[in-house]
């Protein structure tokens, strides 16, 4: 319907002409769209010039008259050629002319209006379930476009919005209002792409962002919303005052999991995994996940003790795995990953396993498995891995194809609100750092909850990319259902005392709409409660069976515990294969121009390949991964700088000079090798290290490397070594073959750069639970690796790595030495001195062996013997007393370390033997004094601690 004259405003001119309000759809040339508009009154005009309006037919009466059936189709060819701002001289109007401008200068109020409610409309949804609102921003006023009650009625152009071309101002206010001020608020503008913005402008406006549940709809989400409500409520009746950390007030969460399992089943995703703190975990647990409700009454019992002494977890830290079968018949496995109370630090963890299930599936382009990260508001906004794990999610070493991400916003920390704990409008405003959207929703509204997630869905399917869905909601109980929330919240919780259930404002509405029947709640809530009193009873029989469930799957035939006397097998490789392969990674293809230290370094690896030089950390390196990989094995490294080295020593990865391509020699060695991955990683510790760790989860078969730039930095993810990596066998009983290398060694480059704080790691070794070596020489270091990969015994491997002894000419060694044996847990003196000389044993690890074998030599020191320890966990103490017992029973034996009195090994050692080895030897020690910083950071000064060490181990006593 056309806009008809405004008498406050029309006048008319000398020829009869009316200053009209026109359709404001000239505007690009005024824009294109506004053209389309007017084209389209146009060809209606030619056909019938009674079709439009009396001011309509006058303004085209200027125009030379053409048959519509002639007429070419676009606006451009035609009417444009002839525009109003150039109509033909004998009959141009400037007072038509100006009223045009005026109907350009209304539609372009109008876009900015339509373009704020894109950008802001956010502000005005109705998210929070307890009701509070925010204020209208100005630009979302009509008034703020100078916009009057006059114009409400007047008919736009509103192709560039989805839905009706035409529409007066009040129904596109109204449809604006329905698309992103009701229960969804969407931030998407900030993205880059047109295309994707245009994609989800069009799915939001064309159906005012809205789903519509139908009954067999309805029915589904009342029932995931009663076994979650019920589910919560037996718990607190049964187990009174014991934690759960419930789901009260977020119970849109489970059928949220639902419709998004449903949705990635129709989209072909075969797995799913998750990742999630513990609020409403049980929930998850029983509800999705498919965990008996027994297992979980029968962990509240608690009534066996003795099992899980010293080891285990609590129940809602516990992970879990099932098959889901969609209705449309798509299996989808799941994987709800356990998780430490350190909330966000699971987030890299998880995105690692997927990575790892899509690299054994060949399944390069991501589309087969799925990371769904549920969050808490406060820790989404709070701990940085968040950002980190974010910032994983399009680099190429760590892309999945998207991790759907949902924040349940409980509105609140354990006791604090957002204004004290963020900087930001939203808990997600760290998201926006990606070219992704965030969808805002009202726990409240399921009808839009599944909205978002079916939007959410799709977006993630359509472009590869993580999706933010931050659920609104709130939590009934406090922090546990040992807290009193109204200490410190009281009136947030008056509000929520009286609000009722997501389940039963729901079926409210339900039926209303008459989507439901009463007789359909009574019949859901009925068989909730007696499913889970049938539960509960089947938990408390006294022979419950106890089970104590060991990885499977591709899990099987590895296995945990102590290491036994068959774990130390022959990791050697013929001379002839060696040889081959260090001369198969000089090749270079046709063209490929390297750098000249480069074309150096390889013909160095010639001359060890031919015998003609002994073999450097890097080659022993590079042998190591070639030999696994032409073994069939995986191996991924990666770390900041890893495909070069901080220190310049591995060049896995080669830039030619002239075109910048790069080429990986390990990656060329023989047909059908196994997979090589070297990437060089973000500025992140605990994000990569986490993601590495999740990838050994799923990758038993493979060799998986972290390196630290300088083992230093270590400490900036010291959450996922204390809350995974070492105690994960312990607590879940999961298993994992992680490589952590870390740079070590005391060489005046100050604080940062010396200390791999190897004595937090001896602090954490117990029961077996990881390894941690400091090999000293080329050819331990080659066996090490191997063994980590070959043998079937699979745990974390800490390894302590050179920085000087990389390129020390002591530290090399022969291709004899590759060839056969394996790891050397300890290293006896290698000098032909006599043991019934000796007067002191020097016992050490790692590179101050050097800097102590060179003193003996310089003195030439024939009553000192070197013994190195190259495996300080699990403590080698057969293959220590052996290296010892040819020495007379008293000799002493004086541990010397780098490192500080309180740091280092020296107090795990002294702890051990209680001042004596082996009821033989008495132990003493020597070191730097006690300090609060691992070294000085003046050169000169570590030299002069440097000499006073080693001269205070060659002391004489006599």
């Amino acid at each position: 319907m056309l806009d008809k004259p405004d008498p406050a405003s029309s006048h008319h001119d000398g020829n009869g002409h009316s200053d009209v309000s026109l359709p404001e759809d000239l505007i690009n040339e005024l824009s294109s769209e506004s053209l389309t508009f007017v084209e389209d009154l146009y060809t209606s005009y030619l056909e019938s010039p009674s079709s439009v309006s009396e001011e309509w037919r006058n303004y085209f009466a200027r125009f030379p008259q053409k048959s519509a059936r002639k007429r070419k189709p676009g606006f451009g060819p035609t009417f444009k050629r002839h525009s109003m701002f150039n109509p033909p001289a004998p009959v141009r109007n400037e007072a038509i002319d100006r009223q045009t401008m005026k109907i350009a200068d209304r539609q372009e109020r109008l876009d900015q209006l339509i373009r704020n409610y894109r950008v802001r409309g956010h502000i005005l949804a109705s998210l929070d379930p307890l009701g509070k609102k925010r204020a209208t921003p100005a630009e979302l006023m009509p008034e703020f476009y100078d916009f009057s009650e006059r114009d409400y009625d007047r008919v736009f152009s509103t192709s560039t919005f989805g839905g009706p071309k035409q529409r007066t101002l009040r129904e596109m206010i109204q449809w604006l209002k329905n698309t992103y001020c009701r229960s969804i608020g969407a931030q998407f503008m900030h993205i880059d792409s047109l295309r994707v913005r245009e994609w989800l402008q069009t799915r939001m406006e064309s159906t005012a962002n809205f789903l519509k549940f139908e009954r067999p709809e309805a029915l589904r989400i009342l029932r995931r919303l009663t076994d979650a409500v019920g589910f919560e409520e037996f718990i607190q009746k049964k187990y009174v005052g014991l934690k759960s950390f419930s789901l009260e007030g977020a119970e849109s969460l489970i059928p949220l999991l639902d419709l998004a399992i449903e949705k990635a089943g129709e989209q072909g995703v075969d797995e799913i995994v998750f990742g999630m703190a513990h609020r409403g975990r049980l929930n998850v647990l029983t509800n999705i996940m498919g965990k008996k409700p027994r297992e979980i009454f029968r962990e509240y019992e608690d009534s066996v003790p003795e099992m899980s002494v010293g080891r285990g977890d609590v129940k809602y830290h516990l992970g879990y795995s099932s098959d889901w079968m969609t209705e449309s018949g798509h299996n989808v496995h799941l994987t709800l990953c356990f998780n430490p109370s350190h909330l966000e630090f699971v987030n890299p963890v998880a995105m690692g396993r997927m990575r790892a299930k899509q690299d054994r599936w060949h399944n390069i382009d991501r589309t087969k498995g799925m990371v769904l990260l549920i969050h808490g508001d406060a820790a989404f906004a709070g701990e940085g891995v968040v950002q980190e794990s974010l910032n994983l999610s399009e680099l190429r070493g760590y892309r999945t194809g998207g991790t759907i991400h949902v924040v349940v916003n409980n509105q609140i920390g354990f006791t604090t609100d957002p204004a004290q704990s963020r900087s930001s409008t939203y808990a997600t405003d760290v998201a926006k750092m990606l070219q992704i959207p965030i969808f805002h929703v009202n726990g409240e509204d399921p009808e839009a909850v599944a909205q978002v997630v079916r939007l959410a869905m799709d977006f993630r399917k359509e472009f590869h990319r993580d999706v933010v869905i931050d659920m609104y909601c709130y939590r009934r109980r406090g922090h546990n259902e040992g807290d009193e929330p109204s200490f410190t919240q009281p009136l947030m919780y008056d509000v929520i005392d009286k609000r009722p259930s997501v389940r039963d404002s729901f079926l409210q509405r339900m039926l209303e709409r008459k989507s439901v029947t009463e007789e359909d709640a009574d019949r859901l809530q009925e068989e909730s409660v007696s499913h889970l009193e049938s539960e509960l009873a089947a938990a408390r029989v006294e022979n419950y069976p106890h089970k104590v469930e060991l990885p499977g799957g591709i899990w099987t035939g590895y296995r945990g515990g102590k290491e036994l006397p068959a774990d130390q097998i022959d990791t050697g490789v013929p001379a002839e294969s060696l040889s081959n392969l260090l001369l198969k990674q000089t090749e270079l293809p046709d063209g490929f121009t390297p750098h000249k230290k480069i074309k150096r370094l390889l013909q160095i690896r010639k001359d060890m390949a031919a015998g003609e030089r002994k073999l450097d950390w890097g080659t022993a390196e590079a042998l190591a991964f070639a030999s696994l990989l032409t073994e069939g094995y995986r191996i991924r490294v990666s770390g900041q700088d890893a495909q070069r080295g901080t220190f310049s020593h591995r060049h896995a990865v080669l830039h030619d000079v002239k075109t910048g391509k790069k080429y990986t020699p390990l990656k060329h060695l023989v047909s059908g090798q196994g997979t090589v991955e070297i990437v060089n990683s973000p500025l992140s510790e605990a994000g990569v290290l986490g993601f590495d760790y999740g990838y050994s989860l799923d990758c038993p078969d493979g060799l998986i490397i972290w390196e630290a730039q300088f083992g230093d930095f270590v400490n900036a993810a010291q959450v996922i070594i204390d809350q995974f990596i070492v105690s994960a066998e312990d607590k879940w009983q999961r298993y994992s073959g992680m490589v952590m290398l870390l740079p070590h060694g005391f060489e005046g480059q100050g604080p940062e750069h010396s200390s791999a704080r190897f004595e937090r790691f001896l602090q954490l070794a117990a029961e077996s639970n990881i390894q941690i070596a400091v090999p000293t020489t080329p050819d331990q270091f080659f066996h090490l690796l191997r063994r980590q990969v070959i043998r079937k015994w699979r745990k974390p491997l800490i390894v302590m790595t050179p920085k000087s002894l990389l390129r020390h000419r002591d530290a090399v060694s022969s291709f004899s030495s590759l060839t056969s044996g394996s790891y050397m847990k300890v290293i006896g003196d290698t000098t032909d001195l006599n043991p019934q000389k000796v007067k002191r044993i020097l016992l050490c690890t790692g590179k101050i062996y050097y800097d102590l074998n060179e003193r003996r030599r310089q003195t030439e020191r024939d009553d000192v013997a070197i013994v190195r320890i190259e495996q300080l966990y699990p403590v080698p103490h057969e293959d220590l007393e052996a290296a010892l017992a040819p020495y007379p029973e008293g000799t002493p034996v004086y541990w010397v370390q780098e490192e500080p009195e309180n740091m280092g090994a020296w107090r795990f050692i002294y702890c051990r033997f209680k001042g004596n080895l082996f009821g033989r030897h008495p132990l003493h020690g020597v070191y730097r004094p006690a300090s609060a910083s691992p070294a000085t950071g003046s050169g000169r000064s570590h030299q002069f601690e440097q000499e006073m060490l080693i001269t205070e181990s060659f002391r004489d006593d006599s």
